[in-house]
């Protein structure tokens, strides 16, 4: 292992640069990872450099290629990047379904319309998603509170009936412990307060962990560039892959909102109380004292998250340390003086109802939301018209659409939990009042959309049922002069129809989103007119809108229910089961790639570990050998490889060739991600790669053309391959070939077709660069 990491990163000191002829194919897998044996076909490979998490391999024998040049004139020495463990790695990987919202919102960020001399408006659309953020955090720790504090401090252990049941609350119940010292309303609220503090600190540590595994990674040194908005693409810029100092005062940020929430939540019975008439004026005091300091804390908090995006044209390695370090600080000690506080002795204070603040805090949470993803929409339909691409999704309002969709997570995982721990508290007793009326309304909305999503799905399977006899035609007219068989006919057909679902993509998003938007509007009007469950509320209406309500509002408790419970056990599987978190990795592959911009308690980001990793091999062979080199990226693996293909220099960039097979480069990441991954975008990848060629099928529901404008997108795109490679029996393949969608292109003879012309049309005469000036240098 060690002669293959010397003689891969080296240049030997006898063996002229440019001379050997010797090429390079770097070979990068897709979502759901594989072995180095898998791709290499051969058993016996070796590590030529890189960890346990991401490495490159090769085969044994190819472990010393570049001190035989001559056994490689008619073929290039294969490698391997395995990266599948920056995504599906320990057990402690299954905690991110926890982080499932603001994964999704963090897209949003990415998915804004392609816009050019509107520097200040792409600003400011990153600033809302990044408050949509933010309220995901308060969300999930308000839903902390409504459990810990609300339902088992305040209702259940202040509540006879409901704490005779949960002996493990009997000293927190005034009854059961006699009026002990932790029975007091503040001091249950005190010591609950543990809970969310608890879940804002494993968000931090989660955050900090994966901060200082992925953002650390340093990408290559390049000079700084401007500040102006890039025709082409932003992943080029220097800085793009290292956001160690956003995350960083984002974690910041959004670890003293929760603290603060958790805080606000404390002081907010107790504060009432001390108003009243006949009030403790010294309390009353520490009251106002106490609101002062939330206040200028989420101020602080606030500018932390207004002040600074995203710095991409420069590699930015400076850390606001004192920053970091107190807003979280401050914001402890703000909580444990709301602890002080609410824990104060007040003769007469009793809880019941429920807690004060709860129902109006979820609603002002919602208004936010809603306000924001409609300030979202209009400003992405501003960048969309100064830059119209018809292929961009849901003309330029996919980010908006997305980050209502994370919302809508956020408020749905956070009801579940409050109705489940209220069913569980109470039973069928109804003897506390249970989580607040806007939280019910929400989840009597879900059969709602469910049904609209239903109409939709059977839509579109009434499309694709048309488009598969439409196929039918098409799959006889690819197979002339074969024998007809209309079983294997139906089933190629019926593989293309279905695989075509992948561009009905933006209608669903953008139809669950609406409903999304109108039923949550219509939830928060009906609890704020009403203040009841929508059960009770249309009581006295007629009786066919009463059972109406009723029925939503059960089946909606329903479908709570099992999605809890479902989200629980996948959890629980996916700690304990390795192929359980490597299904779970692949919703990260594709969900992961982006940096944290927007969420600093996002799951990682694996490129910042995967691309520098391409480049660094990358710009090491090219400057070692000056030979050629061929990037064959497969699906996710295709996106890693353009994107180490724009990091590097221009000089490095034109010695090497692009295969891209099966990728989603266009067909997902062009029209999800237009400002990105556009047609300007693509086409200057065409024009600074020495040559590119992709290869698709018309069965594949994930890889596509990559449909360049003018006379690049036929250079670049082959015809779509033939699948399945035989239609019948024949001599080479005496059994029936399977249909292989979007799996093992290798096996297509066009594969080796076309990497030999790439191979070929690369230059092998371009001189390397000179070693004097090479080898003291870390840029690329």
């Amino acid at each position: 292992m060690e002669r293959a990491q010397e003689a891969a990163s080296t240049e030997g000191p006898g063996r002229p640069a440019g001379k050997s002829g010797i090429a390079l194919e770097l070979l990068v897998h897709g979502v759901g990872g594989t072995t180095p044996q898998d791709m290499l076909g051969d058993p016996r490979t070796v590590r030529v450099t890189g960890d346990d998490t991401a490495a490159v391999f090769r085969r044994a024998e190819d472990a010393d290629a570049e001190s035989r040049p001559e056994d490689y004139r008619g073929r290039p020495v294969p490698e391997a990047y395995v990266w599948c463990n920056l995504t599906s790695g320990n057990s402690a990987r299954a905690l991110w379904l926890l982080l499932l919202p603001f994964m999704v919102v963090n897209l949003a960020h990415w998915m804004r319309p392609t816009a050019r001399g509107r520097a200040r408006t792409v600003r400011f659309y990153g600033l809302l998603v990044r408050l949509a953020g933010l309220t995901l955090t308060v969300l999930l720790v308000a839903a902390a509170c409504e459990v810990a504090l609300d339902l088992a401090a305040w209702q259940c252990a202040g509540t006879r009936a409901c704490a005779a049941r949960h002996s493990w609350l009997g000293f927190l119940s005034p009854e059961a412990s006699h009026d002990g010292w932790w029975s007091r309303p503040g001091r249950r609220l005190a010591l609950a307060a543990l809970v969310p503090t608890a879940l804002t600190g494993l968000l931090w540590y989660l955050s900090r962990r994966t901060w200082s595994a992925y953002e650390s990674v340093q990408p290559v040194s390049r000079p700084d560039e401007s500040e102006e908005d890039s025709a082409r693409t932003s992943l080029g810029r220097p800085g793009f892959w290292y956001g160690r100092r956003l995350v960083a005062r984002l974690r910041a940020a959004h670890t003293a909102a929760g603290l603060l929430t958790v805080a606000a939540a404390l002081a907010a019975s107790a504060a009432r109380f001390d108003r009243e008439p006949g009030g403790p004026a010294l309390l009353d005091t520490l009251g106002w004292l106490l609101y002062a300091a939330l206040a200028a804390n989420a101020v602080v908090t606030l500018w932390v998250i207004c002040r600074r995006g995203r710095t991409e044209n420069r590699l930015d390695q400076r850390l606001d340390r004192h920053l970091v370090r107190r807003l979280p600080l401050a914001a402890l000690g703000v909580l444990l003086f709301a602890a002080v506080y609410a824990g104060w002795e007040r003769p007469g204070w009793e809880s019941a109802g429920r807690l004060l603040g709860g129902g109006t805090a979820f609603g002002s949470i919602a208004l936010a939301q809603g306000g924001l993803v409609i300030a979202l929409g209009v400003v992405a339909r501003l960048l969309y018209r100064t830059h119209p691409d018809p292929r961009a999704a849901m003309r330029g309002l996919a980010g908006p659409a997305v980050a209502m969709l994370a919302c809508a997570l956020g408020g749905v995982m956070s009801g579940g939990v409050s109705q489940r721990v209220s069913d569980w508290l109470d039973g069928t007793r109804a003897s506390i009042d249970g989580p607040p009326v806007l939280l019910t309304w929400q989840s009597s909305v879900l059969p709602v959309l469910l049904l609209v999503l239903l109409v939709v799905c059977a839509w579109l399977g009434r499309g694709t049922w048309r488009l598969r006899r439409g196929e039918i035609d098409e799959v006889e007219a690819d197979y002339p002069g074969e024998r007809r068989d209309a079983a294997r006919t139906r089933a190629i057909a019926t593989t293309r129809a279905m695989a075509t679902l992948t561009d009905r993509g933006p209608l669903i998003a953008a139809v669950t989103a609406a409903t999304t938007l109108a039923l949550g509007a219509a939830a928060l009007v009906g609890a704020g007119l009403t203040d009841e469950a929508p059960g009770p509320a249309a009581r006295d209406g007629q009786a066919f809108v009463h059972g109406t309500a009723q029925t939503a509002q059960a089946l909606g408790s329903w479908l709570i229910g099992v999605g809890f419970i479902l989200f629980v056990t996948w959890g629980r599987r996916a700690y304990k089961d390795a192929s359980a978190r490597r299904t779970i990795g692949i919703l990260w592959d594709v969900g992961t790639f982006w940096p944290r911009a927007a969420h600093p308690f996002a799951p990682p980001c694996y490129a910042e570990r995967a691309v520098p990793d391409l480049t660094w091999r990358m710009a090491t062979w090219t400057r070692a050998t000056g030979g050629r080199l061929v990037i064959s990226g497969h699906s996710q693996g295709s996106v890693l490889a353009a994107a180490a293909a724009w990091q590097l220099k221009p000089s490095d960039r034109k010695r090497v060739a692009l295969l891209t097979y099966g990728s989603p480069l266009e067909r997902l990441y062009g029209r999800w991600f237009p400002a990105h991954f556009g047609p300007a975008a693509l086409s200057s990848l065409h024009q600074e790669v020495d040559c590119w060629r992709n290869l698709y099928r018309l069965t594949d529901p994930i890889g596509g053309p990559v449909r360049l404008p003018g006379d690049c997108g036929p250079e670049v795109d082959h015809a779509p391959l033939k699948d399945p490679l035989a239609y019948g029996r024949t001599a080479r393949h005496p059994l029936p070939a399977p249909i292989l969608g979007h799996s093992d292109y290798q096996a297509d003879p066009v594969f080796a077709e076309e990497r030999e012309r790439l191979l070929a049309r690369l230059r092998p005469e371009v001189p390397g660069p000179r070693p004097q000036g090479e080898s003291g240098r870390s840029s690329a």
